[in-house]
């Protein structure tokens, strides 16, 4: 990306917004395009200004942080700017690329600037790289590790992940989660699941088997899936 990163920083304190607003301008692939006192304000500024990067505080009156991020469809990269530490999780959730805890140092604010470099420079950051996954389960983080996944499973608002060794129920969709896995490594089925080609053991009629477990094959995927399974030269015999 040759252009700026075009940012905005809303935050109910003056104070914050200056200090953003100075560290901001000496980085010099960030370029200012508006401030904000609230949500209020900021969801007129987004009505009128393309916008890449919010600087996004949480704690404000009428609307907060949070509830303005989940309420827009399409929302710019965000990184939270608070004094509140238990909100980590909803950002970690919302997939915020960064969260800084006030007050906000400028090598901490840097390290912000440039995950955000990174991100709009289609760059395969650390994160990107990572064999891994964490979901929220029984209000804690889970870490999945890609090659433990056997197959997962649909139900509703949520998903059952099946690894070598646990069943892993968590708030996401089938599509959500699909995003996340390394791609080529997992096929569909069906509508309802997602399967590692590494840890089929066979397929039998409409049926892949997978350790003890058995996953249904649509119809219409049977020819597709199988090309998959083929090509991968990965099924197990």
């Amino acid at each position: 990306m040759s252009d700026k990163i075009k940012c905005v920083i809303t935050d109910d304190e003056p104070f914050a917004r200056k200090g953003l607003q100075g560290y901001m301008e000496q980085i010099d692939f960030l370029q200012l395009t508006g401030t904000c006192e609230n949500a209020i304000e900021l969801n007129s500024l987004l009505k009128k200004e393309q916008v890449d990067l919010l600087f996004l505080d949480i704690e404000m009156p009428y609307v907060t942080g949070i509830d303005f991020l989940k309420s827009l469809s399409n929302p710019p990269k965000v990184i939270f700017t608070t004094a509140y530490e238990q909100y980590a999780l909803q950002g970690f959730e919302l997939e915020v690329l960064d969260y800084l805890l006030k007050p906000i140092s400028f090598d901490r604010f840097m390290k912000a600037a440039n995950k955000a470099f990174d991100y709009f420079n289609g760059q395969r950051t650390s994160q990107d790289k990572q064999d891994y996954i964490f979901v929220k389960a029984d209000s804690k983080l889970e870490k999945i590790n890609f090659p433990d996944i056997l197959f997962v499973e649909a139900l509703e608002n949520y998903v059952a992940i099946y690894t070598k060794d646990r069943k892993i129920i968590t708030h996401l969709t089938l599509k959500m989660l699909q995003e996340k896995l390394p791609a080529g490594a997992f096929i569909q089925p069906h509508k309802s699941y997602l399967v590692a080609i590494a840890a089929i053991n066979s397929l039998e009629g409409n049926v892949l088997h997978i350790q003890q477990y058995q996953v249904p094959i649509s119809k219409y995927q049977k020819e597709e899936i199988m090309e998959k399974i083929v090509n991968s030269k990965l099924l197990k015999r």
